[in-house]
């Protein structure tokens, strides 16, 4: 990761973390951790009386991330570069069982976002030049981004039958890093909870899960300012939650004035336009996650319907006007530091069928 990279992902997490971390005088106190993984800072804050549980559990939890890091980076040889190479040739192999399972819940949660989360994508990702640690641009050609789009890879092209799997399309190129690193705070933090921890903040530059409360009061993050200074509002955790946001800051190339970034619109092939940023709570990472970033792309008009599909109740949604789009669960738990230009509260649509979208046992 280029220095340039990591000075960002710094500045990052000394905004974001906002959390109100009481450094006990007295213990129990909170273990602080930082090291680097899924091209970001990963900080964990573990608060327990017990000094040899937090320096266990902090090697174990740099251990998992590590492994998941290399097993599922997209463009790096490992498990997942195999895979996708396999499945260029439209023959069927027996998957890796590092990146099985992660590829199974990934065709769900495409099929739950309709299509918005496409990591069958990473063709595209990899022409835009966001399939490396610091991209420069230029944007590539219509005729280059449309050529890929004519092919449709999808994950309904990916067919698994127990280990075996093949692609009905050799187009398709796994790219799960609207997922992976969602996925990874999840494993990790229940890894925490199996050795014992009972009180823990797991964050990677901004995007969290945490466990538990440090003391007698809560674990406090802050969402970052859609224009990427400062801080907009505060969020207390209740207990075992996830917290992701997905910006049209953390990761772009300027080009003759214009900002690109790396939320791409699967249907035009382009970034995304008219959303800044997406705030979403959930009892699941990986999928608070795949949600940040579908109903980026979803955008204004359609972001509800996205969130009633994937069962996420808790949403704010900031369009390019700096209008502010809340379900009512979510602005119970939002205190604005900053004051937004105008606030909508909408209510989910009843009725939506999530009966196909229901997580896996």
């Amino acid at each position: 990761m280029s220095r340039a990279i990591l000075h960002r992902a710094a500045a990052v997490l000394a905004i974001i973390v906002t959390t109100t971390l009481v450094v006990g005088c007295e213990r129990p106190e909170i273990h602080r951790d930082r090291f680097i993984a899924f091209g970001t800072i990963i900080e964990l804050n573990i608060y327990t009386a017990d000094r040899e549980l937090a320096r266990t559990a902090a090697e174990a939890v740099r251990a998992d991330l590590d492994y998941m890091h290399g097993a599922w980076h997209a463009w790096e040889p490992g498990p997942m570069g195999r895979t996708n190479q396999l499945l260029a040739t439209g023959m069927e192999f027996s998957a890796n069982p590092s990146v099985l399972p992660l590829i199974i819940e990934a065709k769900r949660l495409s099929e739950a976002t309709e299509g918005l989360f496409n990591p069958a994508l990473g063709e595209l990702f990899a022409l835009w030049g966001f399939q490396s640690d610091d991209p420069q641009g230029p944007p590539p050609d219509d005729a280059e981004i449309q050529a890929i789009l004519e092919q449709e890879p999808s994950m309904d092209d990916v067919w698994i039958d127990g280990i075996r799997m093949r692609s009905h399309n050799t187009a398709v190129r796994l790219d799960l890093g609207a997922y992976a690193k969602g996925y990874g705070l999840h494993q990790a933090m229940e890894h925490l909870k199996e050795l014992g921890v009972e009180n823990a903040i797991l964050n990677a530059g901004g995007d969290l899960r945490a466990i538990g409360r440090p003391g007698n009061r809560p674990w406090r993050i802050g969402v970052r300012a859609p224009d990427g200074q400062g801080v907009l509002a505060a969020i207390e955790i209740k207990g075992d939650e996830a917290i992701f946001t997905s910006g049209d800051y953390e990761r772009y190339f300027m080009h003759e004035g214009e900002r690109y970034h790396h939320i791409l619109d699967p249907r035009t092939g382009r970034p995304a336009r008219g959303t800044r940023s997406v705030t979403v709570i959930h009892d699941d990472a990986a999928e608070a996650d795949v949600a940040s970033t579908a109903l980026f792309i979803a955008g204004a008009d359609d972001w509800p319907r996205i969130a009633a599909r994937l069962g996420i109740e808790k949403v704010m949604l900031i369009d390019d006007a700096g209008v502010v789009y809340m379900t009512p669960a979510m602005e119970k738990r939002v205190r604005f530091e900053t004051e937004p230009k105008d606030r909508v509260i909408t209510p989910l649509p009843d009725g939506q069928d999530t009966a196909s979208v229901s997580p896996s046992a």
